[in-house]
């Protein structure tokens, strides 16, 4: 009798055994669905509502926001006019969220009082050396090693720095210059740096860290301008290094330090192999030595370098020299380059990409040196900026001028034009 019951009891334990794996299947998906509701977050609807909310949003969902302003009469000041991803989409992680946003309508009497002129002119600053001595221990004038100024001090080369920010100047990429891309802050100036003669001061590495990375001295000229975007943190940090066939000259290291100026924001150009007198050279050594720098930064550092020349000596001093149309144009062993822009020898500013006597294949520099505020130094150049400088509107997409000189911009122009 005992062993009848246990043969009726084993039915049921074997149901009950069952209905709890069903139970706990059951269980288990539900909750897996309402994981995956609670993992899918949808995109809000921000039109009308303030850009502080939408980048609050992106970073708390870690979105990549870009944000475009344009000038709006129907729209208030700082709202959203459009967004790319529509409302109740599903979003992700690094998802790209472009956005227009309002600057309201045109105050032009504002533009006015501030003195908004982007076809004013630009600053292109010439450097060298960036030699490791203290300024009052070289013998020259303020931040001067040598002479003629062409290297400085990095307590000079600081001051330089710190000097262009308070007056109102954001540093900009050389390549983006030619090419009519000004994004500079309202209100604000745009400069541009260059370095010629691929110093090894310009970057100088003392060695590798433990992951194979370089390590780059403070008081070079790249140190330097690393500390000061680390101090920083609102500012634009950019400048274009013009090279021989030396590169930096620390060959065991030149690869590591052209990828790493490229990843950091930093531009290389061309200063021919050995810092060739053009005007007083064949058409054919004009040739080999410029397809020689080409040659190098294609096989180091290939399509990433800019396509600009630093003339040598800011040689030859005229486009009409017969030697000239070979920097533009470069063929040696069956290659050809073509060349963008050439940079001359320090002295003026230039005028606005948008003027229509802009000239980009043969642009002024400013030497950056101290001689007493004579001779377009530091100082007299900045002084006499302060009357006919680019004073930047804030949009990459519009120019905005004084009426009065709207018949100066380049018939090229594709911007929109915004005149008071």
């Amino acid at each position: 009798m005992k062993k009848k019951k246990k043969f009726k009891i084993l039915p049921i334990i074997i149901i009950l055994i069952i209905l709890i794996f069903v139970v706990f299947l059951i269980f288990k998906l539900t909750n897996k669905s309402k994981d995956i509701e609670v993992k899918d977050t949808l995109m809000e609807d921000f039109i009308n509502q303030d850009i502080s909310v939408v980048q609050e949003y992106s970073t708390k969902h870690n979105l990549e926001l870009n944000i475009e302003y344009v000038y709006s009469e129907e729209v208030e000041k700082d709202k959203v006019i459009t967004q790319s991803i529509n409302k109740d989409t599903i979003i992700k992680d690094n998802d790209k969220l472009n956005i227009t946003v309002s600057l309201g309508k045109i105050d032009k009497e504002k533009l006015a009082s501030d003195k908004i002129n982007e076809l004013g002119k630009v600053p292109i600053m010439m450097y060298h050396g960036i030699r490791e001595k203290t300024s009052n221990s070289t013998g020259k004038v303020g931040g001067n090693v040598d002479k003629d100024g062409y290297n400085r001090t990095p307590e000079a080369f600081r001051k330089d720095l710190e000097f262009y920010y308070e007056n109102g100047y954001e540093m900009i990429r050389l390549e983006d210059y030619i090419n009519g891309i000004v994004d500079v802050s309202y209100g604000k100036s745009p400069i541009i740096l260059t370095f010629d003669d691929g110093n090894e001061d310009n970057i100088k590495v003392t060695g590798l860290d433990s992951d194979g990375n370089i390590l780059i001295d403070k008081n070079s000229a790249v140190g330097i301008l690393e500390e000061f975007k680390a101090n920083h943190k609102d500012a634009k940090v950019t400048a274009t290094f013009f090279v021989n066939g030396g590169i930096f000259n620390q060959s065991e290291y030149n690869e590591k330090i052209l990828n790493w100026m490229i990843d950091n924001g930093y531009d290389i150009g061309n200063h021919t192999q050995t810092h060739l007198d053009i005007k007083k050279s064949s058409g054919e050594r004009v040739q080999k030595e410029i397809a020689y720098v080409y040659d190098e930064l294609e096989r180091i550092i290939p399509n990433k370098y800019v396509k600009i020349i630093a003339l040598p000596f800011g040689s030859p001093y005229v486009k009409t020299h017969e030697n000239f149309k070979y920097v533009l144009n470069t063929t040696y062993n069956n290659k050809t380059y073509e060349t963008e822009a050439a940079l001359r020898v320090g002295w003026e500013p230039e005028v606005s990409c948008f003027n229509k006597d802009f000239d980009k294949t043969f642009l002024k520099r400013c030497r950056a040196y101290d001689n007493n505020g004579k001779e377009f130094d530091i100082t007299m150049v900045f002084n006499n900026l302060k009357n006919n400088k680019y004073i930047s509107d804030g949009n990459v997409k519009t120019i905005t001028v004084p009426e009065s000189s709207k018949n100066l911009i380049s018939q090229d122009n594709t911007l929109e034009v915004i005149t008071y």
